[in-house]
């Protein structure tokens, strides 16, 4: 057949297009002067993270990974009150494909890291290494789809029971009313002379609006103890490393942790729930 007039023969389009997917590549690669990106998290101090929401996966580190040059990241995390058999965590990254109206997609996730805790507080390091998984491109020509990857976490073990007794103290001292004026004669606390001190001191009598007892007055609890949550900090910083520099991250994923107890749990498996905003 002729070849019709003002086309291009087959073999061209398909150099041309070729071509282009190169000419994006070299676009997007790390500039010479930053190997790798940055994508840094704000909150540097472990917080404590109660069960919510039925102890599905919740968040607690979030980056933008839009237009992620490498496919490799590495997050870093601290830990604070696991505890072996009380509190212990289920660890997992996973990526997230957002549409707009505040909805979002899971597209890939991580194995499960299980921490274990230590037998007293510890603080604890944890990093992770994982190939997300999300197809070259990630809609990149898009204007209105963002990606992210969430360091997630949940209840493994725990939390344990807490005694609301312990929030406060019993104490024996001398005590009044704030808005009750103090004994004008014989000190704070007037005796009659002569008289049997413990009797007017316990039986009240001439002490005026000062009593003695045992005073019931709250303790300060550290809010960890109280709910029997651990801490988790949120990610410390989430970069994208080319393969020579992370060989060890998988789609299935890579940690190392100091300062706690840790196993690998279940595969990835992104029906499991999650909060969804």
């Amino acid at each position: 057949m002729p070849t019709q007039a003002n086309t291009v023969p087959p073999s061209l389009v398909n150099e041309l297009a070729e071509l282009k997917r190169r000419l994006s590549a070299i676009e997007r690669a790390p500039v010479p002067v930053n190997s790798f990106d940055r994508y840094p998290q704000t909150e540097w101090a472990a917080q404590g993270r109660p069960q919510v929401g039925g102890n599905i996966w919740s968040s607690f580190g979030i980056a933008n990974v839009t237009g992620m040059v490498f496919d490799r990241l590495e997050v870093k995390f601290i830990t604070d009150h696991l505890l072996t058999g009380k509190r212990e965590a289920e660890i997992r990254l996973a990526a997230f494909r957002h549409t707009g109206n505040a909805q979002r997609e899971i597209v890939s996730a991580s194995r499960v890291f299980n921490l274990t805790g230590s037998a007293t507080r510890s603080l604890g390091v944890v990093v992770m290494r994982w190939v997300h998984g999300i197809p070259y491109g990630w809609d990149y020509a898009d204007d209105t789809t963002i990606y992210t990857v969430e360091l997630q976490h949940r209840y493994k073990v725990g939390p344990e029971s807490y005694d609301s007794d312990k929030d406060t103290i019993d104490l024996f001292g001398f005590f009044k009313r704030t808005n009750k004026a103090a004994p004008t004669k014989g000190g704070p606390l007037p005796v009659d002379p002569g008289s049997d001190w413990q009797t007017t001191v316990l039986g009240g009598s001439n002490m005026g609006n000062v009593a003695a007892g045992w005073i019931t007055i709250p303790q300060i609890i550290d809010d960890s103890i109280r709910y029997g949550s651990y801490g988790l900090s949120s990610m410390h910083y989430c970069v994208g490393l080319p393969a020579e520099r992370i060989p060890e991250a998988s789609t299935d994923g890579w940690a190392w942790a100091r300062g706690s107890g840790s196993s690998w749990g279940r595969a990835p498996d992104i029906t499991e729930p999650h909060f969804s905003v």
